[in-house]
Formats: C-alpha cells, sequence, structure tokens
C-alpha cells in the first residue's frame, strides 16, 4: 500500500538518483587501476543517498570552495551557478571531531599512514603503515592547515567503504577512494576548506534518510 510517508520517500529517491554522477575511470591514473584492483576489502556499494551527485547549493560559499557538514555525513565541492558537487562521507565521533575554517595545506596521491600517539594506544596499530591498496588513509590524502599550521585533520579515502555515512573515525573525513581521487583533480594548496560546527548543516538530505530508505542499489 502506498502511504503519503512512501511516496515522499519515493520522490526522494527518484530525484536524487537522477542528479547522480557516474563514476569514470577518466581520472584514474595507471597506478591507482594497479592498486584498486589489487584492494582485499569488500567494495560494498554507498547507500543511495551517499553516492556523488550534482545538486542544488543555496549556501553562500565562493565556488572551488569546500563545505563539510559533518552532521549529515556530506562534502561539498561548490561549482558555479547555485550548484555542489556533493559526496557522501565519514566523519569523526563527536568528541573527535574537527570544525572550523582551513586551507588545503599539502596533497599527497597513496599516501602513508603516519598514527598519531593517541590512534597507536586505542587502535593499536603500527607507527607507520605505507601507502598502499589496504592502507587505512586510501587513495589520496588533502592535509588540512589553519593559521599556517597543519591541524592533524585530512580529507582522504578509505578501507571501509561500508562506513560512509557514518561516524566513526578518528576525526578525518573519509570519502571513497574512488571519490577522493575525484575531489583531488579538482583541488589545489590553498583551496578553503569550511568544516562547519556540530549543529550548523542544513543539508535537505541527511543520513537518517539513508537509513530509513535503506537503499544500497
Amino acid at each position: 500500500m502506498v502511504t503519503r510517508d512512501n511516496f515522499f520517500e519515493s520522490q526522494f529517491m527518484t530525484s536524487v538518483a537522477s542528479k547522480f554522477e557516474a563514476t569514470s575511470d577518466a581520472t584514474l591514473k595507471p597506478r591507482d587501476k594497479e592498486y584498486l584492483a589489487k584492494v582485499s576489502y569488500d567494495k560494498v556499494p554507498v547507500a543511495q543517498p551517499f553516492r556523488r551527485a550534482i545538486v542544488d547549493y543555496h549556501r553562500k560559499e565562493l565556488p572551488g570552495s569546500i563545505v563539510v557538514d559533518s552532521d549529515n555525513h556530506y562534502l561539498y565541492y561548490v561549482m558555479e551557478g547555485g550548484k555542489a558537487l556533493r559526496y557522501g562521507i565519514t566523519v569523526g565521533e563527536e568528541a573527535m571531531a574537527w570544525s572550523g575554517i582551513a586551507k588545503v595545506g599539502g596533497m599527497t596521491e597513496w599516501p602513508d599512514w603516519h598514527p598519531t600517539k593517541s590512534e597507536i594506544s586505542r587502535l593499536g596499530v603500527p607507527t607507520f603503515v605505507k601507502g598502499g591498496p589496504d592502507n587505512p588513509m586510501g587513495s589520496r590524502a588533502i592535509y588540512l592547515y589553519s593559521g599556517g599550521k597543519d591541524t592533524l585533520f585530512r580529507i582522504h579515502g578509505t578501507n571501509q567503504p561500508e562506513y560512509i555515512g557514518a561516524s566513526i573515525s578518528s576525526g578525518c573525513i573519509r570519502l571513497t577512494n574512488e571519490d577522493v581521487i575525484d575531489l583531488y583533480g579538482k583541488v589545489k594548496v590553498g583551496t578553503v576548506v569550511v568544516v562547519l560546527d556540530p549543529k550548523q548543516g542544513d543539508s535537505p538530505y541527511n543520513s537518517k534518510m539513508a537509513l530509513q530508505s535503506g537503499g544500497t542499489m
């Protein structure tokens, strides 16, 4: 039976799906293709509302900037004409999250991982993990600086795509390896990154909708 809620949920899913950006190999370099073919993690499909999409964007940030809405698990790359390229993300648990205005201070392909002392103690991980197919930093890292200093927070890939749309990381902002490669090709050192304060996100679509829909298509 079609209820009012089911109808609006259906309309929501249809309208979002029509804007999805198809994943393309065009931005992949030979090493990307080699490493992505070697990953051992399960390539779990991202829940439908968190797939890369071009959406209407009503906020006032300038084109070329990045806006992170941690509450709703979205990262926006602002485009011209009131549009943005939206990516689903994994974010830090509330106690580990960071917010503020930063700039891209560095960028690395297939980065090594240097866990913090806290991560080593809390997670029991080694002090160094070389970049590669199953590295937790994934395929790209974008380093966030504020006041000329490294915040120690990054936008990077992941070897846990099943958590896109959740809050489980150590504070960093994770995208799928394919999505972070796509984003990486659009930004540069000096790009402004706005990480919204808690409860300041105003995305019309959010993780609750994703969980309620159960859509992974």
